[in-house]
């Protein structure tokens, strides 16, 4: 139905006629399902803009829309009354109060167990508005209005759309729709944590849809990231009682099938956005995995550590410089970004056994010492220390890289005068890192003077000759 968009006061004129029309119609019902479908609609068309929308945008106008919500004759009067709800919710702050204080939250929370997703959509984006800035009850929602099973058998429904191999894409309504509500999971539990053992049995389903779903050309948007956002808040641990024979993380039929994934995905982003972007899109995702490494039996623990820590390809470069994804890891963990560089540290050093020698040892002394430092952690005196116990002594515990495979210097050998400058270069680097509290070790060229190692050069050429 096409609707004429109208103007100031000929738009509040309308709205105004509007909304009086359905509000006799609630005394003495005088309209068809039609006529209230129609009305509902350009309503709908109105509220986008709450500019001369006033009647909309008041106390009267959300009690008489939420009536229509919640006990409107057929689907289509309900299904437009609350898109009218929720565009009001979205465009007016205020309007979420107004909204919860009409008594009617239940009776949506119920409104939920339907298998349309368009339904689905709208009520769960109301709910989701309404987690900010509200006293609505979630609890009571949940105890009371069946809210938490009808969330957990719209995400079991969901699942069930994602074919075993198969490539068959969501249809943009059930996509909207299981966003919304995945939305409004991770709001209840983030918000109300108490709460969020409600939606324990929805971690297979989530599980499996992450699994089955198509990695999107921007692998960190839409869909994908609020599946994995909805993880990071529910009790993947089973702190608050056993739900399932074993953890739907490392399932029996593939222990690794969903590291896989998740590792795949975070492959593909590190290697298309931006470390701005990365700065708050994969954050969700770093801080996954680790709450997974923490919780994975000995096989799955050795596949994240072989997937993620350099391998020993890796040390024919400086650890850092392949192409691999733990050398974009580590590149990454070096920039401006401090949530993306703590988060991928904190990722290294879990991976390590939070083992201060295993981690210099995997990702080598220059990635190492700044992380350490900051969690006020001992570094190794000696970066040979790391290295001890190894297996191939033959590295270089600065760079990670084998010492066979560095370069050689087939240039002249250095004058007395290259040397020293370089001496002094190094001096300075290392004081600096020191100052820092980068490093707590004795400079080594200072080292190396006192123990006569270094010779001081005269003070001029001249002296010299």
């Amino acid at each position: 139905m096409e609707i004429m968009m109208l103007n100031g006061q000929d738009k509040l004129k309308e709205v105004t006629q509007l909304m009086v029309s359905l509000e006799r119609d609630l005394d003495g019902n005088l309209l068809s399902s039609s006529q209230r479908v129609q009305i509902l609609l350009k309503l709908r068309q109105h509220g986008t803009s709450p500019a001369n929308a006033d009647p909309i945008y008041s106390k009267k106008g959300m009690e008489t829309l939420v009536k229509y919500g919640a006990d409107g004759e057929t689907p289509d009067v309900r299904r437009a009354a609350l898109r009218c709800v929720a565009n009001a919710l979205l465009l007016d702050p205020k309007m979420r109060q107004i909204f919860v204080d009409t008594g009617y939250g239940g009776k949506i929370a119920e409104r939920l167990k339907t298998d349309n997703s368009e339904d689905e959509m709208v009520i769960s984006r109301i709910l989701f508005l309404s987690t900010y800035d509200t006293t609505m009850d979630f609890e009571k929602l949940i105890n009371e209005n069946s809210l938490g099973n009808n969330i957990n058998n719209q995400l079991a429904r969901h699942a069930k759309q994602f074919p075993k191999g198969g490539k068959k894409a969501l249809p943009q309504i059930d996509e909207l729709a299981l966003t919304d509500t995945l939305k409004l999971v991770f709001n209840i539990s983030k918000l109300y944590p108490d709460l969020a053992v409600t939606f324990t049995p929805s971690i297979p389903h989530i599980l499996k849809i992450i699994s089955r779903m198509e990695i999107p050309a921007q692998p960190l948007d839409g869909l994908i990231s609020y599946l994995i956002n909805s993880l990071t808040v529910l009790d993947l641990e089973e702190k608050k009682g056993r739900h399932f024979e074993s953890n739907p993380l490392f399932p029996t039929f593939n222990q690794n099938c969903n590291v896989d994934k998740l590792i795949n995905i975070l492959d593909q982003a590190v290697s298309l956005y931006r470390p701005e972007e990365l700065e708050t899109k994969a954050i969700p995702l770093l801080h996954l995995l680790i709450t997974i490494h923490e919780l994975a039996p000995e096989g799955p623990r050795k596949y994240m550590q072989w997937l993620l820590l350099p391998e020993d390809s890796d040390r024919s470069k400086p650890i850092g410089h392949s192409d691999t994804l733990s050398s974009k890891l580590l590149r990454l963990s070096t920039t401006p970004s401090a949530n993306l560089k703590t988060a991928i540290s904190e990722l290294m050093f879990v991976l390590s056994g939070k083992n201060a020698e295993n981690l210099t040892k995997n990702i080598g002394y220059g990635f190492a010492a700044g992380f350490l430092a900051s969690r006020g952690l001992e570094i190794p005196q000696n970066a040979n220390e790391a290295f001890a116990t190894n297996t191939d002594p033959e590295i270089n515990p600065i760079t990670g890289q084998r010492w066979d495979a560095e370069p050689k210097d087939t240039g002249p050998p250095m004058t007395r005068e290259e040397k020293e400058r370089e001496a002094e270069r190094l001096f300075v680097l290392f004081e600096r890192a020191k100052a820092n509290g980068v490093i707590n070790v004795e400079n080594p060229v200072a080292q190396a003077l006192r123990e006569g190692r270094l010779e001081e050069l005269p003070d001029s050429d001249e002296e010299s000759d």
